[in-house]
């Protein structure tokens, strides 16, 4: 595996004070209790704009954890961060001194947000401090990263979860419960689709390739994924792709739109669509006694859905995040389920790659050789 320290994407893409400056440059005066009764603390690795706008917030409301510490290399955001939630000083690590995180008795779960070369990496260190690891999607950066990853977390004996939040909503889970009941009969076809129009930025780490390993399929492809194979209850076992780009001045490094058709044991099928290029957000299964939608279907919600014997879905809103951290804590404290384990990041990485393999030989049909069950929860 390849590492790509902190420090070469700190040089890529920001110009902050070295990390080493972090615990250096704490107020004094923060010393606050690092652990509530019964749950358990997570750290955030990365303070980018999804640990700031969604991870952070919703750790203040989750039941079964807590947000105990921050791993970052920007002092001004240990700074912030540490007053805004009364984080104690011992709970604040730069990526120098990250692996330190073993000591803390406070800090259960290390939540790994940071560029996708950097996964692997960090989970791994994670795994090896005997922290339970929860990595954002992607998982890697290939299939070869995924099973180190999975194989350091089992070594270790501790658990590993994906940022998957969407198995934890209600939606999503109303849509695998038709599937398995068959409650419009069994599925014929999928139809997938999560997008957005980037913009303003060609410079953004999710456009360069050495630090995201792709493009819209690796970071919103990957919903589309997960709803054609949610929305049938099985693995694919072929694929055929093709790429798009309308704007190539803008996406110089990685791909900005894909489709792909999606074959599966039970003679479903399922068409796929990501875009950096678009907005799109909706998925559509058809069955032999009717269909069921959800649009939105992939964003932090609120989603909605509908039926074609009339039913709209509607559930309360409740952070996606909040519901998918306590989850995987609760797996950890109770043994329930985990709602999306590392096989399944792997699974997908499986197809991604497979995805792009089929573009390069000119929308080829290739096979998967994908275990029945391998990654459902």
């Amino acid at each position: 595996m390849n590492k790509l320290t902190r420090r070469d994407f700190t040089s890529k893409i920001t110009k902050g004070t070295g990390a080493a400056m972090v615990a250096a440059s704490l107020p004094m005066g923060i010393n606050a209790a690092c652990t509530p009764d019964k749950k358990l603390g997570i750290a955030l690795v990365g303070l980018g704009s999804y640990s700031t706008y969604q991870l952070a917030p919703a750790l203040q409301d989750t039941k079964n954890c807590y947000l105990a510490g921050i791993v970052t290399g920007t002092p001004s955001k240990a700074i912030s961060w540490a007053k805004k939630y009364s984080l104690a000083e011992h709970c604040i690590y730069n990526y120098e001194n990250f692996d330190t995180i073993k000591d803390n008795k406070d800090i259960d779960i290390v939540y790994v947000v940071l560029p996708n070369a950097m996964h692997a990496d960090f989970c791994i260190r994670a795994a090896k401090a005997g922290k339970h690891v929860i990595c954002e999607k992607p998982m890697a950066m290939n299939v070869a990263e995924c099973e180190q990853i999975i194989s350091a977390c089992k070594k270790a004996n501790v658990k590993l979860g994906m940022g998957y939040r969407l198995h934890s909503e209600p939606y999503t889970q109303q849509v695998q419960e038709f599937v398995k009941k068959k409650t419009y009969g069994d599925v014929t076809f999928v139809s997938a689709e999560a997008a957005y129009r980037s913009t303003g930025n060609p410079d953004q780490w999710r456009l360069n390739r050495e630090l995201s390993g792709g493009g819209a399929l690796v970071n919103m492809g990957v919903y589309a994924i997960q709803s054609a194979i949610y929305g049938t209850g099985e693995n694919p076992i072929s694929l055929a792709a093709q790429e798009f780009s309308t704007r190539p001045e803008y996406f110089k490094d990685t791909d900005e739109t894909i489709t792909a058709q999606l074959n599966f044991p039970s003679g479903a099928i399922a068409n796929i669509t990501t875009s950096h290029n678009f907005s799109a957000n909706s998925m559509y299964v058809a069955g032999t006694n009717g269909w069921f939608k959800l649009q939105p279907a992939n964003n932090y919600g609120p989603l909605s859905g509908s039926t074609s014997d009339g039913k709209v879905l509607d559930f309360p809103h409740e952070s996606q995040q909040k519901l998918q951290m306590d989850d995987f804590a609760s797996h950890i404290l109770h043994g329930s389920t985990n709602l999306a384990p590392g096989e399944m990041g792997k699974r997908d990485m499986i197809i991604v790659s497979a995805i792009y393999e089929s573009i390069a030989k000119g929308g080829k049909t290739i096979p998967l050789d994908i275990p029945k069950d391998y990654g459902f929860a």
